[in-house]
């Protein structure tokens, strides 16, 4: 192609990519994609290590991670080469090297209408884990009206350039594809943002028709943008992970599958509704579950929850035909959620990552690991660890080096 970069930023990503490559042909690789599958699919094995959301501004040891490439495109490639080298050399775990190059396809959104409107206090300038004052934006049915339906555009024009790009500079290398999106469904996390947490939560209680109508109308305009990026072709089975966690599964995409476009039945539906921590089972349904499941049920598998402890709740997840998948927080009781799940769901365990946040604490790290082990076995739940939500770990990079020797060490201790 035309307008190729500087042969210096196409030398730099080639011999990352030559690296990356030879690590992807690894074996080991397909033996954990094996082993995940099973596990997403109801068959206990081994459970699967990952750690995602690293604080990467807090990681580069030795230069490993400083991006050299000037041009913009390239830098792009240059750092996710860079940052899976890092994690493959030091923080391994399960982590999986995939031996393609994957462009993510593109498209423009007109939005809905509003924009977040924030106050913020960093601790680090470093660091977009920061404190947020919200401006509340729909505290009424005036500026609920307000919300649009965003219209979706596919932009394969983008797609070509930046295929015709990587497979150029990745030519005998890596192979090139394209790869779409899953579907993420986070109502609650939206509306915060426009609204604050403190005024949701009230209202909740005290204006529940109003709410009704909220979060109806914010179903109403993400099932459009869904059914919009169905019919453009711009979903996909194939995703590099569900939501930091391993995606590969048996049933999915499912008989009848020929390839090409994905179809709602063909994918996972990712869900939560973080603040909801804060209220009652039966106000979880009300509020955020029957509206879910419009566009939840159409999917081929759901994997629900995230950071709010599920424990309680369990029994009203339950009622959904296709979940697969639980997550299960560190707020949430490990016992309590392995007697209830038992082994019909996934137990997507997420680990404390305050323990990695200052000094390593290596003795309630393990003491978390067992009794997520221990409670998994005794009820026979296929689980995984995936350690996220990393905002800081005040720039000791070994700390996470460390947590992965401990969980996987612990783990041994009961898989021979």
């Amino acid at each position: 192609m035309s307008n190729m970069p500087a042969k210096t930023d196409v030398r730099i990503v080639r011999e990352l990519a030559k690296r990356y490559a030879e690590s992807a042909a690894d074996e080991t690789n397909r033996l954990r994609i094996g082993r995940a599958r099973n596990i997403n699919s109801l068959k206990p094995e081994r459970p699967i290590v990952w750690i995602d959301e690293i604080p990467w501004h807090e990681m580069n040891l030795d230069d490993e991670l400083t991006l050299r490439c000037e041009n913009e495109e390239l830098r792009g490639m240059e750092r996710f080469l860079r940052r899976s080298l890092y994690q493959w050399r030091h923080m391994q775990a399960d982590m999986v090297l995939e031996d393609f190059y994957y462009v993510s396809k593109d498209y423009d959104s007109t939005g809905s209408g509003l924009r977040v409107r924030e106050t913020t206090v960093a601790a680090d300038q470093r660091n977009h884990i920061i404190s947020h004052h919200y401006e509340d934006q729909l505290d009424t049915e005036e500026k609920l009206a307000g919300m649009r339906i965003p219209a979706i555009t596919a932009r394969p024009d983008k797609d070509e350039h930046r295929l015709a790009l990587a497979a150029e500079v990745l030519e005998g290398i890596l192979p090139v594809r394209l790869r779409g999106h899953g579907v993420y469904y986070a109502p609650w996390d939206d509306l915060s943002r426009l609204r604050g947490v403190e005024a949701i939560l009230i209202d909740l209680a005290e204006r529940p028709e109003f709410m009704h109508k909220t979060i109806a109308r914010y179903n109403e305009i993400m099932t459009s943008q869904y059914e919009q990026m169905e019919a453009q072709e711009l979903l996909d089975y194939n995703i590099q992970s569900l939501h930091c966690t391993p995606p590969y599964v048996e049933e999915l995409p499912g008989p009848g599958y020929e390839g090409g476009a994905a179809r709602f039945k063909n994918i996972w539906f990712r869900g939560m509704a973080q603040i909801f921590g804060s209220v009652s089972p039966a106000m979880h349904e009300e509020f955020e579950l029957q509206y879910s499941r419009r566009l939840m049920d159409r999917c081929g598998l759901s994997y629900y929850g995230c950071c709010e402890p599920l424990d309680n709740k369990i029994d009203i997840l339950k009622k959904i035909p296709n979940m697969r998948k639980i997550g299960v927080s560190p707020w949430a009781n490990v016992r309590a959620s392995a007697e209830a799940m038992g082994g019909r769901y996934v137990f997507a365990r997420k680990p404390n990552p305050a323990l990695v946040a200052g000094q390593f604490n290596e003795e309630e790290v393990r003491r978390e690991t067992r009794e997520t082990i221990e409670a998994c076995l005794a009820n026979k739940c296929p689980y995984e660890f995936v350690l996220k939500d990393i905002s800081t770990v005040s720039y000791r990079p070994w700390n996470l080096f460390e947590w992965t020797r401990v969980v996987t060490r612990t783990i041994d201790e009961y898989y021979v």
